[in-house]
């Protein structure tokens, strides 16, 4: 499914987002603050554009993805890739200063595997950052967004994606995804301690926030 909606992922993702994906991005580098010298992993990094926001500060930053298309369709970004499962990484343990995810953890077949191998492949002390659609915290602002999800996405997907399917599974898998809570009592069953999570865009993304003891 990843493969086929490669080619124009990045673009559809700014519009469905209003352009907000960009700004994800920056407080997922503020949150994560990678700094110079440290090995940062990003999984499920698609096109490696995050991957490229993540490295603004002098970190090496490795994009993974376990989407051969998505990592073909970002070679011209210049940042390491590397062919991975999130669920049986292909890294030693204790690899990475620190490791993200954006936007992947909810397509993971297992989200709680996928969690402990990042904490397997992060060294003691190192960090995590989630950054994943979440559960708005108004009500009003739920009902409308609940309704753009289901009626507006699929409809804006249909004329600019080259796969509108896998916009209709975007949107079922966001209105299934744990909320803010319930995804740290995951994070921290996995391995993570001191989880900590922030709001953004009114709580249809929320970063968690971990480190590995």
């Amino acid at each position: 499914m990843f493969d086929a909606v490669a080619r124009r992922y990045d673009l559809t993702n700014t519009l469905l987002s209003g352009g907000q994906d960009r700004l994800w991005r920056m407080a997922t580098r503020r949150a994560l603050a990678p700094g110079p010298g440290e090995r940062v992993l990003d999984l499920a990094a698609g096109t490696g554009v995050s991957t490229v926001e993540l490295a603004r500060d002098g970190a090496w930053c490795l994009a993974a993805d376990f989407s051969l298309g998505m990592l073909r369709s970002g070679r011209h970004r210049g940042v390491p890739m590397a062919a991975a499962d999130a669920l049986h990484l292909p890294f030693a343990d204790a690899s990475f200063d620190a490791v993200t995810i954006s936007f992947g953890l909810r397509n993971l077949v297992d989200p709680a595997a996928g969690l402990a191998e990042m904490a397997r492949v992060t060294r003691p002390g190192g960090r995590l950052v989630v950054c994943e659609f979440s559960t708005p915290t108004w009500a009003p602002f739920a009902l409308v967004y609940g309704n753009y999800l289901m009626r507006a996405l699929p409809a804006i997907a249909t004329r600019v994606s080259s796969n509108p399917d896998a916009y209709v599974y975007l949107a079922e898998s966001i209105r299934a995804w744990p909320d803010q809570p319930a995804l740290a009592t995951k994070i921290a069953a996995a391995g993570w301690s001191d989880v900590e999570w922030r709001n953004l865009t009114g709580g249809i993304v929320a970063l968690h926030r971990a480190r590995r003891p």
